[in-house]
This record gives C-alpha cells, structure tokens and sequence, in this order.
C-alpha cells in the first residue's frame, strides 16, 4: 500500500493553475476573499513586489493554499506576509497534513530569501506555539438576514436613530464602474489621518482584477461626493474594505447612511455576512464599529522570527510615528498624494 504523505507535493502557483487555485478557494471553509490568485497580480502590477503562492498538491487536486508577499523595505523591514495590503491570510487546508506542508515551505522560504520574519494574518490562532500579537487589530463579522427591519433592529437604539435620520437627509448614492471619484475622497481621508495613500493604479486594478465582487460606492450630499467605499464580494459575504470622505461627512450620517445601503443591497443579493474589516483598538473606527452592535474578534498575526530579531510593529500607534503622522496631516493633498504611494507600497 502507498503512503499517502509520499504523493503531497509543495508548488507555486502558475499562471495555469490559478483556475484550480480560486476553485479550491471557493470551496475550503478557511480561505477568505484575500486568499484568490488575484491579489498576486493586483500586488505585482500595483506595487512590484516579489511574491510566492504556494500549493499544496495530491493526485493533481489542491489540498491547501498560501499566498506570500516579500516586501524588503529600509524603513519598514524584510518581511514575508501572507497576506500583505490584506487582514486575513495564513494557509487555507483541507488538512493538517497540507498547512504543515506549506508552514514548512514558507519557514525555509523566509531563510532562503534572507527575510527578518515570516507574519501570518489570522482569524484564529492556528500555532500556539508561534510568537503571536492579538492586541492591536479585530475585525466585525455579523449575520444579516434577507428582513432589512430586523436588520435595522439588530443595530443599538442610539445608532439605529442615526440610520434612520440619515434616510431623511439629501444623501444619494450611486455605483461607479471606475475609481477616480472614489479615490479622491480616500486620499483626502487617509491624509487626514496622517497615514500614505497607496497609488490610484492599486484601486484600478482592485476594480478590473476583481470585477463584479469588488464594487465601489459613492455617496453624494446635494449632488457633491462626500464619501465613497470599496467592497468586496466573496461568497455569501460582503467587506466594505477601503473607505474615506471628505470633512463635510460630519454630522450628516453619511456614513451611516452608506453602510445601512450596503447591508440592504447585499442581502438582496443572498449574502449573510457582513464583514465590517479590520480596525485597530482604541481608534475611532473600532467605536464607530461597536456602536453598530458588531462584536469585536481579534486578528492574530502569527511570527516566524530570524533569531534576535523582533515582533515587527508597523503601525500608526507605535509612539515612533507620531512626529510623522502629525506632519502627514498637514501636508497639502497634492503634495501627500504624490510622496504617498512611494511609502505605502512598502506598508503591506
């Protein structure tokens, strides 16, 4: 009789493989819309990027898959991430025989490549035994059903009165098939936030890689654009991913408005679950999010460490960047959209 074990082989993806790839996505019950072979090519045309999506392979079908992003940075680090400009990632199998393949392939990948880490992004912890970091970002994931009064319901008092008033302001809301609009209210947020805008290019190939399932929103207030929002379909799920407005969105509930239009439009299209994306604690978008009734679930990025060096951490709460948040802020939107992108890309 033939070991099993001896037929399960560790690939990287090939142009003709990614069919297999996003059907064995589309399937496996761990993998997540930032699993698809499409973000290989999003991160390769937007951002250069070196990456490696790796396969787990018996008998020619797919058991496991791992998508990989290099980004060797002198600011920011050498990491390998899975998966970089995304929340989830980590390996999606079918079986523990299938992840251990591909953890091993990816711990000698980050030796290989001489990278300082490898960093999984997680909905559960998978490797107890990994360093870990599970206090700084959660996502908001809830049931929606098809009765948008229940909907409205589910939502605490207070917010749902938000909801309802916003319904009865002059707020608008229409799909644009491009990304200029959209992109122009991103940009002036993320400046005021103090945070690099990634380059327009990204967000074009988001739309043309992704096409009907990544859909862009943009609200208007007496016919003026105010704020905008990039979703993602992917099975029964919706992700409303990037989103940013203008100074005028305050006190009109545009934004409320927005996230209500999302939920009632994509149950009309048979999704169950709202995925409100990631937010980092203690910010103003983790309480926005609270206050809609979501409960908070922890993203646990898992480490794989180069021996001597440290849990990375990049992000706009280390006390090291408050100096350059706070000159980003003040930085012409001109000015931060041209200097942005150069940071951003290393970001991941």
């Amino acid at each position: 009789m033939r070991d099993a074990s001896a037929l399960l082989a560790v690939r990287e993806l090939t142009p003709e493989r990614s069919a297999a790839w996003d059907a064995f996505v589309a399937e496996c019950p761990g993998a997540t819309f930032f699993h698809r072979a499409g973000w290989q090519r999003v991160v390769g045309k937007s951002f250069g990027h070196r990456t490696y999506y790796l396969y787990a392979e018996r008998d020619g079908a797919v058991r496991g898959v791992l998508p990989l992003v290099h980004i060797k940075s002198p600011l920011f680090g050498n990491s390998l991430i899975s998966n970089a400009f995304c929340i989830y990632g980590g390996p999606a199998a079918l079986d523990d025989e299938a992840r251990d393949a591909l953890d091993a392939r990816a711990i000698a990948l980050m030796r290989e490549i001489g990278a300082d880490c490898l960093e999984y992004r997680m909905l559960a912890q998978a490797h107890p035994e990994w360093p870990a970091k599970a206090d700084l970002y959660a996502t908001f994931r809830r049931t929606i059903g098809p009765d948008p009064e229940a909907n409205l319901k589910a939502i605490p008092r207070k917010q749902r009165a938000v909801v309802r008033q916003s319904l009865g302001r002059d707020l608008a809301i229409v799909e644009d098939q491009g990304v200029d609009r959209f992109f122009a209210l991103y940009a002036e947020s993320v400046r005021n936030l103090g945070t690099p805008v990634f380059p327009l290019r990204y967000f074009r190939h988001l739309k043309e890689e992704f096409g009907a399932d990544c859909e862009v929103l943009v609200v208007q207030h007496g016919g003026k654009p105010v704020c905008g929002v990039m979703s993602f379909y992917f099975r029964d799920e919706v992700l409303p991913y990037y989103a940013g407005g203008t100074p005028a969105v305050r006190g009109i509930g545009a934004y409320d408005f927005m996230y209500w239009h999302i939920i009632c439009a994509a149950t009309a299209r048979g999704v169950r679950i709202f995925d409100f994306g990631r937010s980092k604690l203690g910010t103003g978008a983790y309480a926005f999010k609270k206050n809609w009734g979501f409960t908070a679930q922890a993203i646990v990025h898992e480490y794989q460490l180069k021996p001597g060096k440290p849990i990375p951490d990049i992000n706009p709460l280390n006390p090291k960047y408050r100096l350059f948040i706070a000159a980003w802020k003040l930085l012409p939107l001109p000015v931060a959209n041209c200097i942005g992108p150069f940071l951003a890309r290393d970001l991941g």
